[in-house]
């Protein structure tokens, strides 16, 4: 029953996204986008700070690597979903796409399904159980929600990384950062990982894309600059 409440918002949060995408997709595409750019703007600002500061000043921010380490986890997790939306994924196609044109079709909705699998694995391993795996001992850490739930009721903080003085008086937090905090992108990619493989599933069956992955890009790249080079 703990783990019930993380796992409803994430299908609140996957609902959400699912319906919000219906109705502007243009919208959500930029707002993903958005995401990612900005993590990486975070990172890439923080980085040069540090450098600038340790080299030029001798001094600097204790926390810059463990919090531009957690930026670059929370771009990674974010970007499974995002890359499986947009195909840009690599992969390796050349055996799938010597199979007939149903025959690819099955091989992509498997190589979804896979996906999904593996995602789902990840987000929530306690049904394993049912296969006779053991995990009594320890299921409340089976996965990412699991995990994620452990981390939230201990309230354990981070290493390096602290609240600013005047956000521990205002607000009363702690000294650390909690690990709750830096690792809810864990729960969170996962279940849009999940997602968009059960889109990809569904966009392969209707046929309106046949993989998941962009395989045969390096194909396209060749054929584009061979027009370029005859015009």
């Amino acid at each position: 029953m703990e783990l019930l409440w993380p796992s409803a918002a994430l299908v609140v949060l996957v609902l959400a996204l699912f319906f919000a995408e219906r109705r502007y997709p243009d919208a959500i595409s930029r707002l993903e986008e958005n995401i990612l750019a900005t993590l990486l703007a975070i990172i890439t600002l923080v980085s040069f700070s540090q450098v600038i500061a340790r080299y030029g000043f001798n001094t600097g921010w204790g926390g810059a690597l463990e919090f531009t380490r957690i930026l670059f986890a929370w771009m990674i997790l974010f970007g499974m979903g995002y890359g499986i939306k947009h195909g840009v994924h690599l992969g390796v196609d050349a055996f799938v796409r010597m199979l007939s044109k149903p025959g690819l079709r099955i091989a992509g909705m498997v190589g979804a399904f896979c996906t999904f699998l593996y995602a789902f694995m990840l987000l929530y391993a306690g049904w394993l159980a049912l296969l006779g795996a053991d995990v009594s001992t320890n299921w409340r850490q089976t996965g990412a929600i699991g995990y994620w739930t452990f981390m939230f009721e201990r309230g354990t903080g981070l290493d390096d990384l602290r609240y600013p003085l005047w956000a521990q008086e205002l607000f009363g937090v702690q000294d650390r950062v909690q690990r709750w905090v830096a690792y809810l992108m864990l729960p969170v990619g996962l279940a849009l990982l999940a997602f968009r493989s059960l889109q990809g599933i569904a966009a392969i069956w209707r046929g309106d894309r046949e993989l998941i992955i962009a395989g045969h890009e390096a194909e396209d790249l060749v054929s584009e600059a061979k027009g370029a080079l005859r015009d």
